[in-house]
């Protein structure tokens, strides 16, 4: 087996494209795995996982979970909610405690950026980022990519992928710039002006403030969600008028007279930033994103086990 060029996975950004190849190539053997009427092989069986969640989460904690589970791994979970947190304790005396448990990788979830970088320096782990903030969420970023690639004959040179909506909250947005930059994808970023960040352009990536132009030009577009719970002051004037200038319709899908690929990576707020028809549609392939990734994150845990002396 050949081995990442990381002990941990922290951001998309400290990755070689040889690792997302790898990442990559090792999922394809998994989602044969996760397809099969028995669905588990016996890789981590001699590994204890804990998945450590200081935010609320559903489909990055529960495909975590699965993906360990399907490898045979010996799995804790942790929320921070009724737990010594709430008394004081720090992170790093959380985690020695649980890693005190003989745990050998940490999936974690924090709202700090950086959080899990600085954990990998504190203690004696593999750390892998479940999203830092709005910094990075590099295991989604892996499946979005996945899923394209699938969609697209296992490459994304010169393919134009669109990302929409709320860039400046967003950790999936940088993680899915580094990737799909990485393998060779061009990358727009739309929305309105007051949700993209500043120099964001520097990161190599076109910026459009135009829906319907937007969507002319890309094959795949990914959607993101408002995230109103990060926002502390009002970023456009009305949920409506946000609507009627960034979420997608049928009718709007009508009008390009061409077919794109529609990506998000959940929660979809439905009649926000895609109709539940768009959603549901033909051209939509959020279905296949959650399945991949329980594949991606399998891959992900088996390959940093190997690496792990």
């Amino acid at each position: 087996m050949s081995a990442l060029s990381q002990k941990h996975l922290l951001g998309i950004k400290y990755l070689q494209l040889s690792d997302i190849e790898l990442i990559f190539s090792t999922a394809d053997e998994f989602l044969e795995v996760i397809r099969r009427p028995i669905k588990k092989v016996p890789s981590l069986r001699d590994k204890t996982i804990a998945n450590i969640f200081f935010e609320n989460s559903t489909r990055t904690k529960l495909s975590f979970e699965l993906a360990e589970k399907r490898l045979s791994a010996d799995v804790i979970n942790f929320s921070a909610s009724g737990s010594s947190v709430s008394k004081g304790e720090t992170l790093v005396d959380t985690v020695n405690n649980i890693l005190a448990m003989k745990v050998d990788m940490v999936v974690m979830r924090h709202p700090n950026p950086g959080a899990a970088h600085f954990l990998a320096t504190q203690v004696n782990a593999t750390i892998i980022n479940a999203g830092d903030g709005a910094h990075e969420h590099p295991t989604q970023a892996l499946l979005d990519a996945y899923s394209i690639r699938q969609k697209f004959g296992n490459n994304l040179k010169g393919l134009r992928i669109a990302i929409i909506g709320d860039i400046l909250h967003s950790r999936v947005a940088l993680s899915n710039i580094f990737c799909l930059k990485m393998l060779g994808a061009e990358v727009r970023l739309c929305g309105p002006a007051t949700l993209i960040p500043r120099y964001i352009d520097q990161l190599g990536v076109e910026i459009s403030y135009d829906l319907m132009e937007t969507l002319r030009w890309c094959d795949v577009a990914n959607f993101l969600r408002v995230q109103h719970e990060r926002m502390d002051v009002k970023y456009f004037p009305t949920l409506r008028e946000y609507i009627m200038q960034y979420g997608l319709n049928s009718q709007l899908l009508q009008k390009l007279n061409k077919p794109i690929t529609i990506l998000h990576p959940g929660p979809i707020n439905r009649g926000v930033e895609l109709t539940s028809q768009v959603a549901d549609g033909e051209h939509s392939i959020i279905l296949q994103q959650v399945e991949n990734g329980v594949a991606i994150r399998m891959a992900v845990l088996y390959l940093l086990a190997g690496t792990r002396k």
